[in-house]
């Protein structure tokens, strides 16, 4: 088991959530008690518990950001709800998780489509982070201002 696995795992922890609101913490104690059936490392469950509550946390802070890189006229109610779970957590991984790299959000992100969404998914989600990276700077700056 690896963070591939621990991203699986959120990606399908957050969209039983966005369905069923009302079961947070048994969803995520669900999702957590299988996933430490299969760990070999405590890092990718602390990995797996930092992603989860990080997007639920910020998603206030990562749906603007969002929709902001987002095609002309398109919200983020419009996307499927695993593309918008899937741009969620790759958004809270390149903001809060310093310690791995864009590169490696960004093919994680672009591979979870592929397999959870559609190849046209995966083109969209890689447009719409690659235009976020190419803004990073800015993005982290509008973010540093909302903290004070």
């Amino acid at each position: 088991m690896g963070r591939r696995q621990a991203r699986e795992r959120t990606l399908q922890a957050l969209y039983q959530l966005e369905m069923n609101p009302g079961a947070g913490e048994q969803v995520f104690t669900e999702h957590k008690s299988r996933l430490e059936e299969d760990v070999e490392r405590k890092e990718d469950l602390a990995f797996f518990h930092r992603l989860m509550e990080g997007v639920r946390k910020h998603r206030n802070r990562l749906d603007p950001i969002i929709q902001r890189f987002l095609k002309k006229d398109w919200t983020l109610s419009r996307l499927s709800l695993v593309d918008r779970m899937i741009l969620r957590m790759a958004v809270y991984e390149l903001l809060f998780e310093e310690e791995v790299p864009f590169g490696a959000t960004l093919n994680e992100a672009v591979e979870l489509a592929k397999t959870f969404s559609t190849e046209e998914s995966a083109r969209f989600i890689n447009g719409v982070l690659g235009n976020i990276l190419k803004n990073m700077e800015e993005v982290q700056g509008t973010l540093s201002l909302e903290e004070k």
